[in-house]
């Protein structure tokens, strides 16, 4: 799987709070509609100019704060392709994976990846490539490569409970 696209880069200890704001967590549950939401506390022109396959590129800690699925859905439904951290929360890494969205932990993501820029990052080989060279992270696991080529947790499911009641 090789994913292209323009990055939105972010800091340390984005939290689940920015990236879907804690005041709609009650009161929207349309994807489409988080998707409108996504990021609006911390880059209020983000929603608005996403375009699919865009990439977020953060430092350490990315999702950390309150255990929110909706912050992993609000950025898939957004159109993006990928979340690139130096780390994430525990749980935000499996709601990522869960969604269908890739979570790629590079350590130096913030040191070599710049804003706006277009990066490629092929999951199948570690790889991401970026203006300043073309750099290895830790692969993800084939299970969870499974999870993502099927499009998340429930859909991949599902594949596995038809192949094994045929």
């Amino acid at each position: 799987m090789v994913l292209r696209g323009r990055v939105w880069k972010y800091g340390d200890d984005v939290n689940t709070d920015v990236i879907f704001p804690g005041k709609y967590t009650y009161t929207i549950t349309d994807p489409k509609e988080m998707a409108a939401h996504a990021l609006e506390d911390l880059d209020p022109d983000f929603a608005g100019s996403v375009k699919a396959g865009d990439l977020v590129v953060a430092g350490r800690n990315f999702g950390c704060g309150s255990s929110r699925e909706q912050a992993a859905t609000c950025l898939k439904e957004a159109g993006v392709g990928a979340v690139i951290a130096e780390s994430f929360s525990r749980i935000y890494f499996r709601n990522a994976i869960n969604q269908g969205m890739p979570a790629i932990q590079f350590k130096d993501a913030s040191q070599y990846i710049e804003s706006g820029e277009e990066i490629t990052v092929d999951l199948g080989k570690g790889e991401i490539t970026c203006k300043a060279g073309t750099f290895n992270f830790p692969p993800l696991s084939e299970f969870m490569m499974g999870i993502l080529e099927d499009g998340g947790l429930v859909p991949h499911t599902k594949k596995v409970l038809r192949k094994s009641s045929t």
